[in-house]
């Protein structure tokens, strides 16, 4: 496998950065997840936007133009032959010293690494996923806001071994409020009564890509969707339940807490919502 470093792509096993970057020595980088299909990169521009909007966020300086940037995602896929897949883009503040000052990381790397991903085994596509709540908060807004997608992912981390030590795959997340915020690494849908409703970045929610997508998708099948404080009460009770994702792209939830959900299979509105996030996927964004 190829990967793109600093300007070149090189071997994956050639692919390595200091010791002394503040990426892996604090977390102080930032990264996004952004899906390929048949050699059409989804909604690539919306991807590098949010990027550089976490870059600012974190007062991050990159050297590199939106062109450039996009132009080496492409690269590595081309690199790669790859039609179908993941790309993972990240920036990190660069080699330093071991004290915590980022600016004393002058020079930032880029990487790009194209490959495949699988996060839930295919069965849960179709038959849904049994999810849990863990005792793991979503960090505080005021804290770290949840629209930086930075590479300190150790609050998700945290969740999802929890999750994976009460046999669950996915789990969602409570705010420091006991609101539902997010899943660990996906977004949370719910439908009630044929209205769509998700938690609000104000809740702890990043602005997924894909979550934005169902918001178009509903638009144009005529739903009703809006952004609402939700608890776990509103999940056990609602007619049917969704993530989404970049990697995980729209998944069925069928019980959350060992409570099942509707009917506890995936419902009509998530299979309307697929079938079109299915076609909108391979006609919005970049062509290789």
């Amino acid at each position: 496998m190829k990967v793109y470093l600093d300007g070149q792509l090189v071997e994956e096993a050639d692919a390595k950065i200091s010791v002394l970057d503040h990426g892996l020595l604090y977390g102080d980088g930032i990264f996004e997840g952004i899906r390929i299909y048949d050699s059409n990169i989804f909604r690539l521009d919306e991807h590098l936007e949010r990027f550089e909007y976490s870059a600012k966020a974190i007062l991050l300086k990159m050297p590199w133009t939106r062109e450039e940037i996009s132009e080496a995602v492409c690269a590595t896929c081309r690199a790669n032959g790859l039609k179908d897949g993941y790309i993972r883009l990240v920036a990190t503040r660069g080699k330093g010293d071991l004290g915590l000052s980022p600016w004393l990381c002058p020079v930032p790397s880029l990487i790009v690494i194209a490959d495949k991903i699988k996060l839930y085994p295919p069965e849960h596509y179709e038959k849904g996923l049994a999810i849990v709540t863990v005792p793991t908060r979503r960090m505080n807004p005021a804290a770290l806001s949840p629209a930086i997608k930075s590479l300190n992912y150790l609050n998700n981390i945290l969740a999802k071994i929890e999750a994976q030590q009460f046999g669950a795959l996915e789990a969602i997340m409570l705010n420091d409020q006991g609101m539902v915020a997010e899943c660990t690494g996906d977004n949370v849908f719910i439908v009630h009564k044929g209205k769509i409703y998700t938690p609000s970045a104000q809740q702890g929610a990043l602005k997924g890509i894909t979550r934005d997508t169902i918001f178009d998708i509903a638009a144009d099948l005529g739903l009703p969707i809006a952004e609402h404080d939700l608890t776990r009460y509103d999940i056990w009770n609602a007619d049917e339940c969704f993530l989404t994702g970049t990697g995980a792209e729209v998944i069925p939830v069928v019980k959350l807490d060992g409570r099942e959900i509707g009917s506890g299979q995936p419902g009509p509105i998530f299979k309307q919502v697929l079938e079109a996030f299915r076609i909108r996927v391979r006609q919005e964004g970049t062509r290789l």
